[in-house]
């Protein structure tokens, strides 16, 4: 039973600076340049700001997320059509909810991106894609996925936060 509760903490600690944050206000300095996302002590906006923000944090502390932050919002971008499960920017893990598109109800799909560098680099980026459809008795059921499908997703990516790197340098 402890054990059961330990692995909880991490889940409840992170609901609660999320509440926390979307409490705080929104006073923190837009940045110029986009540095890694870091963990502050609050005086300069709330935890989602600086996370999602367009200049990522610029607080005192000295805890920074371990990917790069072109590629994090990158990567929010591109998935954003896409239902939000999980967004760890901690660890770098992006992962959808199931989407049916509208054309082709009878399918679904389901996106984790893995951003594995500190580095915009092709090899710091991973992507997988899981394919559902829908059996007879309603069922969902594994189906194939094409593999250049989740190669495309990266590259879309990739273009996109080299896309705000540019962007960010010619200021």
């Amino acid at each position: 039973m402890v054990y059961r509760n330990i692995r909880l903490f991490p889940v409840a600690l992170m609901a609660v600076a999320f509440l926390g944050a979307a409490c705080a206000g929104k006073d923190a300095e837009v940045a110029k340049e986009p540095e890694p996302v870091q963990v502050t002590d609050g005086r300069n906006g709330g935890l989602l700001e600086q996370l999602l923000g367009p200049g990522g944090g610029r607080g005192g502390g000295d805890t920074s997320i371990a990917v790069n932050s072109f590629l994090w919002r990158a990567s929010l971008d591109t998935v954003s059509f896409l239902p939000l499960s999980t967004a760890d920017p901690f660890g770098g893990i992006i992962i959808t909810d199931w989407y049916s598109p509208p054309a082709t109800p009878e399918e679904r799909f389901k996106v984790t991106v893995y951003i594995l560098d500190r580095e915009l680099r092709a090899d710091g980026l991973r992507v997988a894609v899981f394919r559902q459809t829908r059996a007879p008795e309603g069922s969902w059921i594994e189906a194939e996925v094409d593999g250049r499908t989740g190669r495309d997703l990266e590259n879309a990516i990739l273009k996109r936060a080299r896309q705000m790197r540019i962007r960010i340098n010619q200021r």
